[in-house]
């Protein structure tokens, strides 16, 4: 029996969560469910992506992921299963599946039930998708191969000789920024040249290996979990005392080689 994972952005105030539980134990309720969150934003595909890309990869292979963000909001009315790098996704077609698997599934399908009327997608066509991959069933059983699904566009970095520019992806429930520069990014283009990270009004010399490293109340850039490059102050909410916001711009600039 494989784990089902769960996000969404139903909030933590209402029925809806406990609604789509509830469907997943009718169908089966020895099918383990662990929570990621349902604090995401309502309707922010960046802000589901980011959370579920920093974890997905730390639960076993073959643990189904179901996704209830923007379920009834998608451009176009389709729900779509996927298998990618050894993991399963059921999610509305509203772009969050190619930002989460680098443009592309290696499989990909249209959950056949898709065109029943429903205003809980996620409770109705989602959740048994899910209980069907986590029992074992194949994604053909689901309905028929996808051949594309509804593109996002992240927004890329900018590769100069003594600059990266990059912006600021997810501001986390402290206020840290974290940005969508990368350490191999900074190791590949500084060629072991000393960095200084630019935002706001301020200068950073170093990349520190942890938050607390700085004295309290002054601001740091460290390296996360997933090498993306964060910002944020000891013991303060970086967010609100810099005026960064997500899309934020941030520069990483190297010395010119002589």
């Amino acid at each position: 029996m494989g784990l089902i994972t769960f996000l969404s952005d139903f909030g933590y105030r209402d029925h809806y969560v406990a609604a789509v539980k509830a469907r997943i134990l009718q169908l089966n309720p020895a099918v383990p469910v662990l929570d990621i969150s349902h604090a995401i934003e309502p309707f922010n595909i960046a802000h589901a992506v980011h959370v579920l890309s920093a974890v997905f990869r730390d639960f076993p292979a073959g643990t189904v992921h179901l996704i209830g963000v923007n379920d009834l909001g998608a451009p176009r009315a389709a729900w779509l299963a996927a298998e990618f790098a050894g993991h399963y996704f059921v999610s509305a077609d509203n772009g969050i599946l190619p930002l989460l698997c680098d443009g592309k599934p290696e499989h990909l399908v249209t959950i056949g039930a898709s065109q029943m009327a429903t205003s809980s997608p996620t409770r109705d066509l989602l959740a048994p998708a899910a209980v069907h991959l986590a029992q074992g069933g194949t994604l053909l059983d689901l309905g028929p191969v996808a051949t594309d699904a509804y593109q996002l566009l992240n927004r890329q970095l900018r590769l100069q000789d003594n600059r990266i520019t990059g912006h600021v992806v997810h501001v986390d429930h402290y206020g840290n920024l974290i940005t969508n520069i990368t350490r191999t990014a900074v190791e590949v283009l500084g060629r072991n040249r000393p960095s200084t990270i630019h935002f706001a009004r301020e200068t950073v010399r170093d990349i520190a290996p942890h938050f607390q490293a700085a004295p309290p109340g002054e601001a740091v850039c460290i390296f996360n979990s997933q090498d993306q490059l964060c910002i944020g102050i000891n013991q303060g909410n970086a967010s609100e005392l810099l005026g960064l916001y997500f899309d934020s711009q941030v520069d990483v600039r190297f010395p010119a080689e002589s």
